[in-house]
């Protein structure tokens, strides 16, 4: 009995030893650990100035965070991708693995770092690219790893796939013995998510919706990473015991923004659901309007990407990531699609709880499956409003007699179409309301998109400020060429 506890060390014991063992320089990094957790836990405030305020807080913390850390990051450092002998490194891996990639190699392109170079002609839905699972870092290679064990315990690790995914590629990063080591090589060193700007660069985004959104990832990535630190330095598993002395601020920044920018759905290996993955090779492909062109062939266990049209020896292989809007693009991807078809902006409204008709207004939303608060999205392009939005506008003008009506009326659904026989002093007042609202919008930003036009002509921007200012500038654009849509109503 006396011997089965010696040489144990209580768990309270084993910390009071450690705080006691700990430098000036280690003391000072929990303690901002223990702050950084503190402020970025606090709700996000609705006023974007306090929100800013909070972030600059953040930045400041995280800034000496990265400096405190800067001798754990020195040794892990992602080498430049970008040389002969790191692509062919990747090369060899991916096809000795059972890989294919017909009629393309991996190059540098301008604007792009590296992407598919194609070298044959490529028909349209020919096969291009083929990545067994085995190849794949997925939420079922993280489970049968040693971080399971831990993905057992912790209700974040648990339920949070794409976290779960960014803790898992850094503990392969930091093995010396990766079977990943050739991918983790090749991936790029820094991004251009917003965890890599600076509160002054952030700035730019100003009266955009954007910065709302880029600040809530921003907050929530270091709460994360607070979180995760203090669980690493108070657990004895194998993986804290790894990660503790190399997990680093901006080693997770680099983890969860590779997951953002790069991440897919694949089938599990049961074909039950569908699991988060990272797509060694796939993930080289960059984004063009089109058709999604990618799928997942069970029968041999792959995911396999044909050529979404023509392609010809010289060009960029492309494909497209899906209908996503600046806004996605820019945020989880770290970039802006001027051509992106799909873009559009969110435009938040809603029926005031001091309106008299307020209920009246809410019954009719209601019998359209229309909340009386909503984000209705304004689509780039000749047809900006769809059916939601125009009723909404027509139902929030509505004196009490045009909505008795509606309400009486077995047709109200006729209101989601341009053609319906409406009171001529609703659809102006419609119309109008929209046009103030579109100004009022374009009227926050602290540019106009001349300004900005201008000013993306100048050669000393910082590539961030250079993005910002881009997505601002596509928001104008469609801002402005729906307001022109909407004063043609008007003037009738």
């Amino acid at each position: 009995m006396g011997r089965k506890g010696q040489g144990h060390t209580p768990k309270h014991v084993f910390k009071a030893n450690n705080q006691q063992n700990l430098t000036k320089e280690e003391k000072e990094l929990l303690d901002n650990i223990d702050k950084l957790l503190r402020i970025s836990t606090i709700p996000q405030q609705p006023n974007i100035l306090k929100a800013i305020e909070n972030n600059k807080e953040i930045s400041s913390i995280t800034d000496r965070i990265k400096v405190l850390e800067v001798h754990k990051d020195s040794s892990v450092s992602v080498g430049n991708r970008t040389t002969a002998a790191t692509i062919d490194c990747f090369t060899k891996w991916v096809t000795e693995n059972g890989a294919e990639f017909n009629g393309c190699s991996i190059v540098e392109f301008k604007g792009y770092e590296l992407g598919l170079k194609v070298n044959t002609d490529i028909p349209q839905s020919s096969l291009v690219v083929a990545v067994p699972r085995k190849l794949m870092i997925s939420m079922e290679t993280a489970n049968k790893s040693e971080l399971g064990h831990l993905m057992e315990k912790d209700q974040i690790l648990k339920n949070m796939h794409n976290v779960t995914l960014a803790i898992f590629l850094l503990l392969e990063k930091f093995k010396e013995d990766s079977f990943w080591k050739p991918y983790i090589n090749i991936l790029p060193k820094t991004y251009t998510t917003v965890l890599y700007f600076t509160t002054e660069e952030l700035e730019e985004l100003r009266g955009s919706p954007t910065l709302e959104i880029a600040l809530r990832q921003i907050k929530s990535i270091a709460r994360q990473y607070a979180y995760f630190h203090k669980l690493f330095n108070s657990s004895e598993d194998a993986v804290s015991r790894l990660m503790r002395n190399k997990f680093t601020f901006k080693e997770y920044c680099w983890a969860v923004s590779t997951v953002m920018t790069r991440q897919n759905t694949i089938p599990s290996l049961d074909g039950g659901n569908m699991i988060n993955a990272l797509i060694p090779l796939w993930d080289m492909c960059n984004h063009t309007n089109g058709t999604i062109s990618t799928d997942y062939n069970p029968q041999l266990d792959r995911s396999e990407c044909l050529a979404l049209k023509d392609f010809k020896p010289g060009e960029q292989f492309f494909i497209f990531y899906g209908a996503r809007t600046n806004a996605d693009l820019f945020i989880h991807n770290g970039f802006v699609y001027e051509d992106n078809v799909h873009d559009g902006y969110w435009i938040r409204l809603g029926i005031s709880r001091s309106d008299p008709l307020e209920e009246k207004r809410k019954e009719l939303l209601k019998r359209l499956s229309i909340s009386p608060t909503s984000e209705f999205f304004i689509r780039k392009g000749s047809e900006p409003i769809d059916g939601e939005l125009l009723a909404f506008l027509r139902i929030f003008n509505m004196n009490q007699e045009q909505l008795q009506h509606w309400l009486d009326s077995d047709r109200s659904g006729d209101l989601q179409y341009a053609a319906c026989a409406l009171d001529t002093s609703v659809e102006k007042k419609s119309w109008n309301f929209l046009l103030a609202r579109l100004k009022l919008l374009l009227g926050i930003y602290r540019t106009t998109l001349e300004e900005d036009i201008e000013l993306l002509k100048e050669s000393q921007l910082t590539g961030n400020k250079r993005l910002a200012v881009r997505m601002r500038a596509t928001e104008k654009k469609i801002l402005r060429d729906t307001a022109e849509y909407v004063e043609q109503f008007v003037k009738q």
